[in-house]
């Protein structure tokens, strides 16, 4: 039952990403630019499995987007608010379709998993 919650969590986010993000009337073209950015963070696990698990976390966690927003916000910066929503859509969408944080043991191996 928690494992569900936290899929139907990811769609909620994904939803309401896509609905401030239309609102706003921000580029699609940046959106289909940076949607899969955050997965550029798996680049360390190329270094090995406890750094890959680090990156991965850190652009995989709401705490990432909610700050950009916050500084687009503050800054005034449609652009950075933007990539802050694009962020939390991207979160969204893997959480939706099952996929989590990350732990140092393998890339298979999420909090999704252990729920």
């Amino acid at each position: 039952m928690n494992k569900k919650l936290l899929h139907v969590e990811g769609f909620a986010v994904l939803t309401l990403s896509l609905y401030f993000y239309s609102i706003n009337d921000f580029s699609w073209l940046l959106f289909l630019i940076f949607i899969l950015a955050p997965d550029l963070s798996m680049l360390g696990y190329l270094h090995n499995n406890k750094v890959g698990a680090v990156l991965y976390n850190i652009f995989h966690t709401y705490s990432f987007p909610i700050l950009v927003v916050i500084c687009g916000l503050w800054l005034s910066s449609q652009t950075t608010l933007a990539i802050g929503i694009i962020l939390a859509a991207h979160i969204g969408m893997d959480r939706m379709v099952g996929y989590g944080l990350k732990y140092p043991t393998n890339f298979k191996d999420t909090h999704l998993n252990r729920v």
